[in-house]
């Protein structure tokens, strides 16, 4: 017995959507024991399944075949997660924000932003 792949990382709510797990395996960011999956590839219990995804790479061996999405305590042992542990905080680089309305920055506003990011 089989499921499809992105049907799978769906239901065991790796993604939010089936069509996030669908657009993952078209964009290439879907493996199946190493090779790169389309989303109607089959997938069998004991096949490992890697999936990058929102900015972290998630590695994971297939325990059980789920088709319709469950509940995250059920979900959770379909899988065995092998993914390394997210970053910490700290080394997640800080987006700047500008004030609403403030427009672009000005040349010496632009040197100090490339300066606390090290471009310079």
């Amino acid at each position: 017995m089989s499921a499809r792949v992105d049907s799978w990382i769906w239901a065991v709510r790796l993604t939010k959507t089936r069509s996030q797990a669908a657009a993952a395996c078209r964009a290439g960011h879907v493996k199946v024991n190493g090779e790169r999956a389309k989303p109607a590839q089959p997938v069998k219990p004991g096949d490992e399944v890697r999936l990058f995804h929102a900015g972290r790479e998630r590695i994971v061996e297939v325990r059980q075949l789920l088709t319709k999405r469950v509940g995250p305590p059920v979900a959770a042992e379909a899988y065995v997660d092998n993914s390394p542990p997210p970053p910490p905080r700290e080394h997640v680089a800080v987006a700047a924000v500008r004030d609403r309305g403030a427009g672009r920055p000005t040349k010496r506003e632009r040197r100090e932003i490339d300066q606390l990011r090290g471009r310079r």
